[in-house]
C-alpha cells in the first residue's frame, strides 16, 4: 500500500486552463489526462489524497458528472482534504474520509505530516522533520523547504509519492528565519507592551480567545 498526493485538479473547469496556462484544448481533454495520469500511478491497494479543489465551475454542481469522474478514480481508498472550491455536491461523494486538515504518517522517517489545502506557517511536528503538503496556489509557488505544493500544475498533472515530495523539498529555499518552524533558530516573539529587545507583536494579536472546534482528522 502507498499514499499518493495531488491537489487542484479542478475537474470540469474550463477557465482554469487559461488562468493556469494548462496545455489543454478544453476541460474534457484535461479531465481525461488527469484521470489517465492518476490511473497510471495509483495502484488498486493504494490511498489517494486529493488536497482540495476536486472540481469547479458549473459542472461541479452536477451530481451526475461528479459521480462519473469519481467512479474513475483509482485506489482502494479516496480521501478529500477540503479546498475553497469544494461545494456540497463534491463533499457528498463517497469519499473514505473528508476533512479540513489531516495528519498522516508517511516518508522515510514515518513522520506525522500535515495535509491542508492552504500553505501554512507552522504545523504539528514542524521541527521534527514533518512536512506540510498543500495546494491552492496552483503554479504560483512551489513552496519552501518544509512546506510543499502538491498541486497538479507543478507536478505535470499527476499525483506524487511522498519520496518525490521529500526530494523536491530539499531543493526549495528555507523560510525566512522568523518563520522557519523547522529550525530552533526561529525568532521568538513576545507580546507588547512588555519591555524587551526582541521583536514584538501587537497586543491585539496576543489576546487569549476561547478555543474553537476544528475539523481535523488524524490518519
Amino acid at each position: 500500500m502507498a499514499h499518493w498526493y495531488t491537489a487542484d485538479p479542478h475537474f470540469g473547469h474550463e477557465n482554469v486552463i487559461e488562468f493556469c496556462e494548462r496545455p489543454f484544448a478544453n476541460s474534457e481533454q484535461m479531465d481525461q489526462v488527469l484521470l489517465t495520469n492518476l490511473c497510471d500511478r495509483v495502484g488498486p491497494k493504494d490511498d489517494l489524497w486529493i488536497v482540495g479543489d476536486f472540481a469547479f465551475g458549473p459542472r461541479a454542481k452536477d451530481p451526475h458528472y461528479l459521480d462519473e469522474i469519481f467512479g474513475q478514480l483509482p485506489g482502494a481508498r479516496r480521501h478529500l482534504v477540503v479546498g475553497n472550491h469544494d461545494l456540497r455536491p463534491t463533499l457528498d461523494l463517497p469519499w473514505d474520509s473528508v476533512g479540513l486538515l489531516v495528519e498522516l504518517r508517511d516518508g522515510s522517517m514515518n513522520q506525522l505530516n500535515t495535509l491542508c489545502h492552504y500553505p501554512m506557517i507552522t504545523w504539528n511536528h514542524a521541527r521534527r522533520s514533518a512536512l506540510q503538503l498543500f495546494g491552492h496556489v496552483h503554479n504560483n509557488w512551489l513552496g519552501s523547504r518544509n512546506s510543499v505544493n502538491v498541486g497538479v500544475d507543478v507536478w505535470d498533472f499527476a499525483p506524487v509519492h511522498f519520496e518525490e515530495v521529500e526530494n523536491r523539498s530539499k531543493t526549495l529555499a528555507p523560510n525566512p528565519p522568523a518563520l522557519d518552524t523547522s529550525s530552533a533558530r526561529a525568532v521568538r516573539f513576545r507580546c507588547s507592551p512588555m519591555a524587551t529587545t526582541q521583536p514584538t507583536l501587537p497586543a491585539s494579536l496576543c489576546r487569549r480567545r476561547q478555543p474553537s472546534r476544528a475539523w481535523v482528522s488524524r490518519a
